[in-house]
């Protein structure tokens, strides 16, 4: 879990995200299957208002996870700041709790997620432009990626029975 004493600079995700993010969001919106691809709702730090954004979900071992390619962008922050979110997809919305992993735990998510993308001849190409790994990348290398790269678990709300 990266706190304010540690935390890395700023990131910003490539210009054709900023472009493409409100055409995904519209699909994902309208219900349109977009692969792993949820829109999460959070609201902003300082501000309050609602985010909304849309993430690939890296579901393992029946757990779901987010995470960032892009470092420490602005939803990164206003998830660790709020602890929670909403997940839409489709006409489905779920209130998650998200707690940040730590980066030695994100490690074997990532390892588990992203390992057969790097073996592939397709996806490989991508991947490694995101992540500085490779199909043969150790354990450390891994970790070292899950320092820049935030990860979150998505824990379904619990609802209060007693309410």
């Amino acid at each position: 879990m990266t706190t304010d004493a540690n935390m890395p600079a700023t990131a910003r995700a490539p210009a054709f995200v900023a472009i493409l993010n409100p055409v995904i969001r519209r699909l994902l919106g309208a219900g349109l299957p977009f692969g792993p691809n949820v829109l999460l709702t959070v609201p902003g730090r300082t501000s309050g208002v609602p985010r909304t954004v849309p993430v690939a979900v890296i579901e393992v071992d029946d757990r779901r996870f987010v995470q960032s390619p892009f470092g420490e962008v602005n939803w990164v922050r206003n998830l660790r700041a709020a602890g929670e979110a909403i997940v839409t997809k489709g006409r489905d919305r779920q209130a998650v709790d998200a707690i940040e992993l730590e980066p030695d735990a994100a490690a074997g998510v990532l390892q588990d997620a992203l390992g057969p993308y790097l073996r592939s001849r397709l996806l490989a190409p991508l991947v490694r432009q995101l992540f500085h790994l490779e199909p043969n990348s150790t354990s450390e290398a891994y970790a070292a990626e899950a320092r820049l790269h935030p990860m979150f678990e998505l824990r379904r709300k619990k609802v209060d029975a007693s309410a």
